[in-house]
């Protein structure tokens, strides 16, 4: 079997002596998808920030492609990184650079290939076109909405084509319809690239449309995927933490049937 893209190993982190995730072991494959669901403070962005070395366990092991990165030092975490793409809360973009340096500073300071000008221009614009933002080029982010931001940053958390891609929040305070735009894009950029996702959302609308929808390049839509309810998109499992720790992990199905009072509020009931 091949190793996974990321595994955690019964990590904690704590901060002054506090866990903030503490014993949380999962593992993602090569084009899997994962939905991390729990309330504020639950340790959510703690996971993502570990997964890419950014915080450091105090106890247990967590493997990035396979390498252990608990006590890798920084300079040898770089390339590493490179192979990762995050959209941060709210698209955190620089408010004083245009979008399309916004999209092109991921491929300017590149730790593994050196982008030529020219080809740096073609790959923002083909990432600007992907989430239909293309007029958007010199703009700058205070002249967009909300919901063209977090494109945006899509666009930008993509633009390296990374194996790797997480996305913190990437729907949190948008109004129902560009919230469900915006994750049509998150499973676009899976499909098209079969890229490892690793998704943290308080919205389980956000993990049922991963579950169930797929995109169709023929169509350039998202269709159904699924036969009598039954989720057929492979590889995606749904995480649930509570107070740092991992309460629940298994199918949509299994989430939806679950009893546990704490997992089972988080469930859109039909």
């Amino acid at each position: 079997m091949p190793e996974p893209v990321l595994r955690f190993e019964h990590v904690t982190v704590a901060f002054d002596g506090n866990p903030a995730i503490e014993d949380v072991s999962f593992e993602v494959g090569h084009g899997e998808s994962r939905v991390i669901l729990g309330a504020a403070g639950s340790g959510k962005t703690v996971i993502l920030k570990t997964s890419l070395g950014l915080l450091r366990p105090v106890a247990g092991r967590v493997f990035l492609f396979g390498q252990d990165i608990a006590n890798l030092p920084e300079k040898e975490l770089f390339g590493l990184r490179a192979r990762c793409g995050i959209l941060f809360q709210e698209g955190a973009l620089f408010d004083s650079l245009t979008i399309e340096e916004n999209v092109a500073y991921p491929l300017e300071n590149h730790r593994r290939e050196n982008y030529p000008p020219d080809k740096v221009r073609s790959r923002v614009e083909e990432a600007l076109r992907f989430v239909e933002l293309a007029h958007t080029l010199e703009k700058f982010p205070s002249q967009l909405s909300g919901g063209m931001r977090r494109r945006v940053g899509i666009a930008r958390a993509n633009i390296t084509e990374p194996a790797l891609v997480l996305y913190d929040s990437p729907t949190a305070g948008l109004d129902p319809i560009t919230a469900n735009n915006i994750m049509s894009l998150i499973v676009k950029e899976r499909d098209v690239r079969q890229a490892t996702t690793i998704i943290v959302t308080q919205r389980f609308q956000d993990g049922k449309i991963m579950a169930k929808y797929r995109y169709n390049p023929a169509t350039e839509d998202l269709e159904a995927a699924s036969h009598n309810g039954d989720a057929l998109v492979k590889g995606i499992q749904f995480l649930v933490m509570k107070q740092g720790r991992l309460v629940f992990e298994g199918d949509e199905g299994a989430l939806e049937r679950s009893a546990d009072p704490y997992v089972s509020k988080f469930v859109m009931r039909d």
